[in-house]
Formats: structure tokens, C-alpha cells, sequence
């Protein structure tokens, strides 16, 4: 099966139902996608037409040994009640999202100087407005992110720190934010052993949060969906965090054997308080966007359907203000924490390094792994 058949609701399937105007805009996007989103977006997209062209699934299910038409029911049927003019709209913005991804929509700007010639695999970033965008762009893998990305998200705000925007901001491609940490990251064991991955780790992730720490101009995450893991923890760095009310927080830290990064050890326990940091950081709590916005690690929460519009709109006013005068107010707040937020880097490092190396992580991540092949 092509990507494109995939994409169409699997051809068998589409020719049968009458399509609308902007699903023929869709389907002639398609011709311009150049990679394979993955398995668990294309079921999304076939469920989704289906849901848009026939309302809720009103199928028999098929038989345990029918293994692909199984699978396909089983994403329609998970979209429940979805009425269909929802579907249409989410199965057009998420070919819209994947396009945009691979820059069909637009050409980017680069936020490098004139001249350079820095692409990016995993990232798009773009200027306009005075506002450099750091687009997390792995759609197909809801963001996660791998050693490549944590290297040019490192380059990025480098780049942007010395660009002429006024704001820089975070978002993600598709439907997520960032699914935290991509775990295959932890399956590529060097020739050195399980020793030197977890050193070489830690000295990434002791860069990659020293870059927010380091950060000098105003630092804005747009949380356009879930977030997992060290996209939330670093959250405790930016300063402003605007989420759609379906964003979810989740740092599920010891499910995993791990321990917390990104300062969060020390800056949750001063937005919220450390019984409501505890439960996040320990306990494994998955917080609502509001629930995150009343902790104070959200600044404000919008409705989805007017979450781009409002945040944005916003956005360029503020880009409009004193480039100087922002700046300089922004080093002056993190001047009087910036040492210890370097100490706490340094000691969450190290901790992390330690558990990376330990039967206790390698059988949780392990297990998890195991938990999500039997899906």
C-alpha cells in the first residue's frame, strides 16, 4: 500500500463515499509529501475519513486473524462520537500539519545570518515578525526527540540568541507538543557500553538545559498539545507558557527508572509548591492544562479552536515591544537565580547518569518497551 493510499483512507475505501471541497484541497496536498508519516499516523488519517464520510464506526468487527482490516476498525472505532464535520476538520489539518512539516506550505526563513547555509532534519525554524519559531518537527513520531534533535534544538537557540528577533518560540508539528525523549535513544548501546552512553547523555542534557538557562531574550513555548517529559520540565525556564485546553503535562520520571531534569527538581517545587511538585515528579501525575495553569506552570490557557489565533495575535503585539529593553528585564530576573539553576543542572545530571546505568532503569524502560509491542 502507497503512502498516498494510506493517506486517501486506503484507495479501496475512498472511491465509495462523495468527498467535499477542502478534502479534494487535502488530497491534492498529499502529492507533495516526500516521506512515510508512520503506521500510527496513517490509521489516524484513514480512521478520520472514515469518521468524516460514514459518522461513527457501524461495522462488524473483523475477525481476530484479519490483522489489518482488525487494526483499521480498531482505530475508527476509538474515534466514538467524533461528529463528522469535527472529523473533516481534524483529518484536513492533519494533512495540513504533515505538509507544513516538510515546508510545502511555506519557505522558511532561516534564523541563521545571511549566508549560512545550517538546515535543520528535525527542526523548523523561521522568522517573521520578529519572532523566531523553533518548530519541534517530527510529526509522524509525535515529536519525540532524538540525539539529532536535542543538537539542533542546541544549535537553534544559539542562532536566535544572536538573530535580531525581539521573541523566540517553541512549538511542535502535528497534534503533540513533544512526547519527551524518544526511547530508541536508549537502545543504541556504543562500542563503550552502557557507561559511556549515560556519559555521553549526560553531557548533552547538561548542555541542551544550560542553552535555556543561558537563554537572553524572552523565551515563549506555544504547548499546541501534549507534552511529555523534558518538554515539560524545562517549561520551568520559559517565560511565558501557552497551552490549548487539550494540552496534558506528563513527567513519568520513575515509571521509567529515571529521576527529574531540566531543573524541574528545582523549579516545580517553586511554581507549585512540593506536594503538587512531588506528585508530578515522583508520582508520575499527568496534569490538564488548566490544572498545570492553576500550578502556575502554564500562563495561560486558550480554546482549541481559537488557540493559534489568539496566541499568535498576541505574540506579534509583544514583538512590537523595546527589542533592548525586554532583553535586558529577562537577564536581569534570571541573573539573581542563574548559578543555582546551573548547580541544579549539574546535580540532576549527575543523578540521571547514575540511574541510566542501573538495572532499575534499563528493566523499566525495558518493560516498557515490551508493554508497547503488545498494543
Amino acid at each position: 500500500v502507497s503512502v498516498s493510499d494510506v493517506f486517501l483512507g486506503f484507495d479501496a475505501d475512498l472511491h465509495l463515499y462523495p468527498t467535499m471541497p477542502y478534502f479534494e484541497q487535502a488530497k491534492n496536498k498529499l502529492s507533495t509529501l516526500k516521506n512515510d508519516p508512520g503506521n500510527e499516523v496513517k490509521l489516524k488519517i484513514y480512521a478520520l475519513f472514515k469518521q468524516s464520510t460514514q459518522g461513527p464506526c457501524n461495522t462488524p468487527k473483523p475477525g481476530m486473524l484479519d490483522f489489518v482490516n482488525k487494526v483499521k476498525w480498531d482505530a475508527w472505532k476509538s474515534l466514538g462520537s467524533l461528529s463528522q464535520e469535527d472529523a473533516r476538520q481534524q483529518y484536513c489539518d492533519l494533512i495540513g500539519s504533515l505538509v507544513q512539516a516538510e515546508g510545502g506550505s511555506s519557505t522558511p526563513v532561516a534564523a541563521q545570518p545571511a549566508g549560512s547555509s545550517t538546515a535543520y532534519n528535525t527542526l523548523l525554524v523561521t522568522t517573521e515578525d520578529d519572532i523566531t519559531t523553533i518548530k519541534l518537527n517530527r510529526p509522524a513520531k509525535k515529536n519525540a526527540i532524538t540525539t539529532e534533535m536535542y543538537n539542533e534544538i542546541i544549535a537553534a537557540l544559539e542562532q536566535a540568541a544572536k538573530d535580531d528577533c525581539v521573541l523566540t518560540v517553541f512549538t511542535g508539528a502535528g497534534d503533540f507538543y513533544c512526547s519527551g525523549n524518544d526511547l530508541t535513544n536508549f537502545t543504541k548501546i556504543p562500542e563503550g557500553g552502557v557507561e559511556l552512553m549515560a556519559k555521553q547523555g549526560g553531557e548533552l542534557l547538561r548542555k541542551y538545559v544550560k542553552a535555556y538557562i543561558d537563554f537572553p531574550k524572552p523565551l515563549v513555548a506555544v504547548v499546541n498539545g501534549p507534552a511529555v517529559g523534558v518538554s515539560v520540565t524545562v517549561l520551568g525556564l520559559f517565560d511565558l507558557v501557552y497551552a490549548t485546553e487539550r494540552a496534558t503535562f506528563h513527567t513519568p520520571f520513575s515509571q521509567l527508572g529515571q529521576s527529574a531534569e531540566g531543573c524541574s527538581s528545582y523549579t516545580f517545587p517553586k511554581l507549585m509548591g512540593a506536594a503538587k511538585a512531588s506528585e508530578m515528579l515522583l508520582f508520575n501525575k499527568k496534569l490538564t492544562a488548566v490544572q498545570a495553569c492553576e500550578l502556575g506552570l502554564v500562563t495561560e490557557v486558550f480554546p482549541d479552536s481559537t488557540f493559534q489565533s489568539e496566541v499568535w495575535t498576541r505574540l506579534k503585539a509583544y514583538a512590537k515591544l523595546p527589542r533592548n529593553s525586554l532583553a535586558l528585564s529577562k537577564q536581569l530576573i534570571r541573573s539573581v537565580e542563574k548559578d543555582r539553576l546551573h548547580a541544579v543542572n549539574d546535580a540532576e545530571v549527575e543523578r540521571l547518569t547514575e540511574r541510566w546505568t542501573s538495572d532499575e532503569c534499563f528493566n523499566a524502560v525495558m518493560s516498557f518497551f515490551q508493554a508497547k509491542a503488545k498494543l
